[in-house]
């Protein structure tokens, strides 16, 4: 059975809110995910880019082991430590290799520290860490790619 065949089965029966966002990123491998998950979540579709260029350089099948035992899964480097919750909800790891799922799960957990933190850099730098100093870095990185793009003043 294919992958995404058995996602959309697993989907089924989750809340229907969380089973629609993943079920929308199996369902079009034609449709621009980053856009798509972007709208779900109402977050902007150019950070997300930016954060899965510093992630992985845009390589949906990266798989980073981080010196805690952790491992980062996917374009958007989906951490471990999220795996029961997002199991809870029907996504596997192994469901994290699928581009579209990556990108909608990033969108999830970008929204959520939209929802805690605001429209703001902190939010953007906590979907990396909530460590101040690590917060603060990983957001002016993404600043840096967003200005290189052109999509922010460099001033």
């Amino acid at each position: 059975m294919h992958a995404s065949l058995r996602i959309r089965r697993r989907l089924a029966g989750l809340v229907p809110g969380v089973a629609l966002v993943l079920l929308t990123a199996v369902q079009s491998a034609r449709a621009d995910c980053f856009d798509n998950a972007a709208a779900y979540q109402s977050v902007n579709p150019n950070v997300l880019r930016a954060i899965a260029w510093y992630e992985s350089k845009g390589d949906p099948t990266a798989v980073h082991r981080n010196s805690n035992g952790s491992i980062d899964v996917g374009e958007l480097q989906i951490n471990s430590i999220h795996f029961p919750e997002l199991e809870a909800y029907g996504v596997s790891p192994s469901s994290l290799r699928d581009q579209c799922v990556n990108i909608y799960v990033a969108a999830w957990q970008l929204k959520q520290k939209m929802v805690k933190y605001g429209n703001t850099w902190a939010a953007i730098g906590s979907y990396h860490s909530e460590t101040p100093r690590y917060r603060d870095q990983y957001a002016t990185a993404i600043q840096r790619i967003l200005k290189s793009w052109g999509l922010m003043p460099s001033g």
